[in-house]
């Protein structure tokens, strides 16, 4: 029975390790061009607060700096409700470059990330394993320079999320919006 379980696990951990080594990461990364003012424009997720918030959800602004040690600052701002609510995370450097960790003060939850394809200037696309107790999720984001982004860039973040296994109804192009947008200089 203790070897069942044993093999159990161990077939569990090879397939979330098998997960997180099959979405790619951009490469020949260099992260001083990633940095600077982006905008949500995409966001596709199976998590369940994904799918209690979708319809609130709007475009946000986000922030990317580098910080000394090599890792990233993530500043997001986004509408919520009446208000402007502010996010910061650091984003863990990894021995791969484009590929990130962080954990959630707050939720506990360990984030893997891969900066999966950038042309620095125009559009990013980000996807996110997500684990916590409560189980796994993937997260998807595109940004962009600028609040629009072409059909083809669209199309591209759509494809992709479904390649990691998101349904259409799981994929969302957030609507544009002017509130937060002055907040994050």
């Amino acid at each position: 029975m203790q070897a069942t379980l044993l093999g159990i696990l161990g077939l569990a951990l090879l397939k979330t390790l098998h997960a997180q080594d099959s979405i790619p990461v951009q490469a020949d990364f260099q992260q001083d061009k990633l940095t600077g003012r982006w905008y949500s424009i995409g966001l596709a997720s199976n998590s369940d607060w994904f799918k209690e918030k979708r319809h609130l959800m709007k475009m946000c602004t986000t922030i990317i700096s580098s910080t000394a040690e090599g890792n990233l600052e993530v500043t997001s701002t986004y509408p919520k409700g009446d208000q402007c609510v502010t996010r910061n995370s650091l984003y863990i450097k990894t021995e791969q470059p484009g590929r990130f960790s962080y954990t959630s003060p707050r939720w506990g939850s360990k984030h893997n990330i891969h900066v999966v394809e950038t042309n620095y200037e125009e559009y990013a696309l980000v996807a996110t394993q997500i684990s916590k107790s409560t189980g796994s999720s993937t997260m998807v984001l595109l940004y962009s320079r600028t609040k629009e982004l072409s059909p083809e860039r669209l199309e591209m973040f759509t494809q992709f999320s479904r390649e990691q296994g998101l349904t259409d109804d799981e994929i969302l192009i957030l609507p544009q919006t002017d509130k937060c947008m002055a907040d994050a200089a």
